[in-house]
């Protein structure tokens, strides 16, 4: 042997790093004619016997090798997502071929991947087969049980109130990883669609009890977010004084939530509290979510003083602040009829966004200037800011009030134009509810829906309607109200026309890139 081969070869020997694998065979596309026949098959003889079935998929040309298989599965139970018999079915007519096909007979079992694996237990989930799907979930190696293959079985187990169920799932994966596995499943069933805390509750204590597992802090964290988002309050707080009791400290996540849940429920001091404790614990912020909460919500109550002191504790902080804190400052302001200090802040913002935009003009219209709101939405056009629906919403129900109000010109009012538009709409049903919940004021309150007006008329139509009552509305003397429908029918109603218009450029571009390739 050559002396400068040795040392590289004592290298090689010593080596602990294992070769490569060899890359996995990419399967071959599955002719959609035999999808096809094998699909109506399946979907015609799903109560046959099995003779029956069998010579039937018999008389098919089917592959063999399990790349193959595995894509023949997938594409065939994508044609069966809420049904589980024509999929049960084939799978056992694929396991017998593969058996067939495999030398010694060791290949009797479906040469399954992660990727059929959940989405046969996907299919069980979603077709209501909670027998079987929770026999297959326990039948499958763990190498197969993917974090998708887990949360399909938990979206299956979990609204069925399976919680021994859900709860043996920690004891497929060994000791040292049972944590994680339980705050997974704890995630999977608190979130949408499920949304299902008191499951999750009693899977974390049926774990705890029987399989020895010690919940996390972040299993609490999940429970309080998803008990403030569902309206139960007082769970929320006993899971909370729960983790008080057993000393995890509580997430930035789960302060946030509970929080905002005590200002909606009109419990601002406990709310204040929550958040003192959040500061004095330490708990860092992540991205400022329950400072913006706190804000925002001493704005809406006027307490301008401690929304300063919030606000000073974000720059502290180092957190971002954007428009809609700096809106929603602007709008706590306007309230308090501190309007110079209100336009001050507004105009020291260099970049004004359509959040900015709609704190003053939302402030304004709390202190009844209704003329001024409209001419800051003026100014938001000239400098480029489009405005959205709710911005039209908003200045129509300042002007005109939720339930409408009568103009000077017997011709130019309320009703001719908002109740007479609905008729114009054939939208007539609309237009007598309000009708009659107008003559009936003293029992029902009548409110109009701008939102569906506007967008019964966002047309060509409409365009022409809004371009004609605001030349009429400007002849009473109704410019504010006139400039408002004149600017939605120049921008808004014409958005069929602007698509229209994108479709046809996308074509023409796809067309050209045709041509040129």
């Amino acid at each position: 042997m050559p002396p400068r081969l040795c040392p590289l070869l004592f290298r090689r020997l010593l080596s602990t790093s294992t070769p490569s694998p060899a890359p996995a065979p990419v399967p071959r596309p599955t002719d959609p004619a035999l999808l096809l026949r094998l699909c109506t098959i399946l979907y015609q003889h799903q109560q046959a016997p099995d003779d029956k079935l069998r010579r039937r998929l018999s008389a098919l040309t089917l592959p063999t090798a399990p790349a193959d298989l595995r894509e023949l599965f997938l594409q065939a139970s994508a044609r069966f997502p809420l049904s589980w018999r024509p999929v049960h079915r084939l799978l056992e007519h694929l396991s017998a071929l593969h058996h067939g096909a495999s030398d010694g007979g060791g290949g009797g079992a479906f040469p399954h991947s992660p990727a059929t694996a959940a989405r046969l237990l996907d299919v069980l989930a979603k077709s209501g087969n909670i027998d079987l799907l929770h026999s297959t979930l326990f039948s499958l190696p763990r190498t197969l049980l993917s974090s998708a293959a887990l949360r399909a079985a938990v979206r299956g187990l979990a609204p069925s109130r399976e919680v021994g169920k859900v709860a043996a799932i920690v004891t497929l994966f060994p000791e040292c990883h049972r944590a994680r596995i339980l705050t997974f499943l704890t995630d999977i069933a608190c979130s949408e669609p499920c949304r299902l805390p008191d499951v999750a509750e009693k899977v974390i204590k049926r774990a705890e009890h029987r399989h020895g597992v010690s919940r996390t802090a972040r299993c609490d964290d999940l429970l309080v977010v998803a008990y403030c988002r569902s309206g139960a309050l007082a769970d929320a707080c006993r899971v909370w004084n729960g983790m008080e009791r057993r000393g995890l400290e509580p997430g930035a996540a789960a302060y946030q939530e509970i929080v905002v849940t005590m200002f909606k429920n009109n419990r601002a001091a406990d709310a204040m509290t929550v958040f003192d404790g959040m500061r004095r614990s330490g708990v860092r912020d992540d991205g400022g979510g329950c400072c913006r909460a706190v804000m925002s919500w001493l704005c809406k109550d006027g307490k301008v003083w401690g929304a300063y002191m919030v606000f000073a504790e974000m720059v502290k902080i180092g957190v971002e602040v954007d428009g809609e804190v700096l809106g929603d400052l602007v709008y706590g302001l306007m309230t308090r009829r501190r309007v110079r200090e209100g336009y001050r802040v507004f105009r020291g913002v260099r970049e004004k966004d359509i959040a900015l935009y709609h704190g003053l003009m939302k402030g304004l219209l709390r202190i009844k200037w209704a003329g001024e709101a409209t001419n800051v939405f003026r100014e938001m056009i000239a400098r480029g800011c489009e405005p959205n629906m709710h911005t039209y919403i908003m200045l129509l129900q300042g002007h005109l009030g939720k339930r409408g109000r009568k103009g000077r010109d017997p011709l130019v009012n309320f009703e001719s134009i908002f109740v007479g538009g609905l008729v114009k709409a054939g939208r007539t049903l609309e237009a007598t509810k309000f009708v009659e919940r107008t003559m009936w004021g003293g029992v029902n309150v009548p409110r109009f829906d701008y939102n569906k007006f506007l967008y019964y008329f966002s047309n060509e139509e409409g365009a022409l309607m809004f371009e004609e009552v605001g030349k009429r509305l400007r002849e009473v003397g109704l410019i504010d109200l006139a400039d408002i429908l004149s600017t939605y029918g120049e921008r808004m109603t014409t958005r069929d026309r602007r698509r229209r218009a994108m479709n046809g450029l996308l074509e023409s571009a796809q067309s050209v890139q045709d041509v040129c390739s």
